[in-house]
């Protein structure tokens, strides 16, 4: 006989004037806000003006939330979002895609370096030590909704989602498996800039994330239970489909950063 862990939260954190304020929610706005302190930690370190802090906040949150929510109705539900456009905007129906997330920071702080006169590499290489930390967060979120889980199992530490559509079966809490590997993923990143200067090589310290999150997202998706239902038609799943161009360029800019004399890690 095996022991499961019967997981059955309030997605709900609170509820103001009959507005629901979800954990996921605050695991997201924490996200930002730990971002924040770090990002204004590494400027400080550099002699440059924190008010440049708020801007790209600006810039993030907006790239953030627009590519999730287009990388979701695009790449996992296109037909039901092209005949359906206005629900788009209907965020609160839930829907937002990482791989989404991640294009839309991109495209956002491309525009960002291009108005503030930074290299594109200066951005990447520091952003994307908060954006682990804030990876791991939203990771936790999901489990809170009881989404995103993994595959039936007989593990031990097997989840049983009870608040979904999970057939009341014993499944890899796989939410906690990638919110685990972002966060050491994240203190990995930290000591790179603050202990091995690496930021002084371009695309170094983002190569190392590209390679890291999108790589162990490629592997994690084998035990993951399947989003929509054309994924049952695929050899590999979408959401590795989508990893595999993070981790070659990743692997690209890794070669290219390292062939740069007088850098040592």
């Amino acid at each position: 006989m095996f022991l499961y862990i019967i997981w059955h939260p309030d997605p709900t954190f609170i509820t103001i004037f009959d507005l629901e304020i979800r954990w996921y929610g605050v695991l997201f706005a924490l996200g930002f806000l730990f971002g924040y302190f770090i990002l204004k930690k590494i400027v400080k370190k550099e002699n440059i003006n924190v008010n440049i802090l708020d801007r790209l906040s600006i810039y993030m949150l907006l790239g953030t939330i627009i590519g999730a929510r287009l990388g979701h109705c695009l790449f996992y539900e296109p037909g039901y979002y092209l005949e359906n456009p206005w629900q788009i905007l209907n965020i609160r129906q839930g829907g937002l895609a990482s791989h989404g997330g991640a294009i839309g920071i991109l495209v956002a702080l491309w525009l960002f370096s291009r108005k503030e006169k930074k290299p594109f590499y200066w951005i990447l290489d520091r952003i994307v030590i908060p954006v682990a930390l804030g990876g791991s967060l939203i990771r936790l979120g999901n489990l809170m909704n009881s989404e995103i889980y993994g595959k039936p199992t007989n593990v031990p530490w097997a989840f049983v989602f009870e608040l979904s559509d999970a057939q009341k079966l014993p499944r890899h809490p796989t939410q906690i498996y990638e919110s685990v590997f972002y966060l050491l993923l994240f203190f990995f990143l930290y000591y790179l800039y603050f202990r091995k200067n690496a930021q002084n090589k371009p695309y170094y310290i983002f190569s190392i994330f590209l390679i890291g999150c999108f790589g162990f997202r490629f592997f994690i998706e084998f035990l993951k239970d399947i989003q929509v239902d054309f994924e049952n038609y695929m050899i590999i799943n979408m959401g590795q489909l989508l990893s595999i161009p993070f981790v070659l360029a990743g692997i690209y800019l890794f070669y290219r950063s390292r062939k740069i004399k007088g850098f040592q890690t």
